[in-house]
């Protein structure tokens, strides 16, 4: 399969937070191949082989300040790269990966607000090593 790029959905509202931060379009996407998973959010990055896809699911209905930047949560340890408060995709991974949010800091799953959540969540899917685990 060829290379497979997911710009960020940004919500006018949260841009200028957003750049303040480091996060703009031209340097924040998803990018995914048959060998690599990468999402890049400003200085923020999280990579790992797409053989650690363990699962993939449309969200939605976020809160603002629950969703707008980089995020961990406290809840459940997973990682967020948000750029609106609309719908999302959270990917989980076999094995945790950092997120580059807090330090050394591992990550079980990680949301990401794309332009097109349903394409992003068909090609991770396409990629699953294991859907059903």
């Amino acid at each position: 399969m060829a290379v497979e790029r997911f710009p960020f959905a940004f919500d006018p509202r949260f841009v200028p937070l957003l750049a303040a931060a480091g996060i703009r379009r031209s340097n924040s996407e998803v990018v995914i191949d048959d060998d690599a998973f990468d999402a890049r959010f400003g200085p923020f990055r999280l990579t790992t082989p797409t053989s650690n896809l363990k699962s993939v699911q449309i969200t939605q209905g976020y809160r603002w300040y629950k969703a707008i930047g980089p995020r961990w949560s406290l809840a459940d340890g997973g990682a967020t790269y948000g750029t609106n408060a609309r719908e999302g995709v959270c990917v989980c991974f076999h094995e945790q990966v950092p997120a580059g949010l807090v330090g050394r800091q591992r990550h079980p799953s990680l949301t990401l607000t794309v332009e097109d959540p349903a394409l992003l969540a068909d090609a991770v899917g396409r990629r699953l090593r294991n859907p059903s685990s």
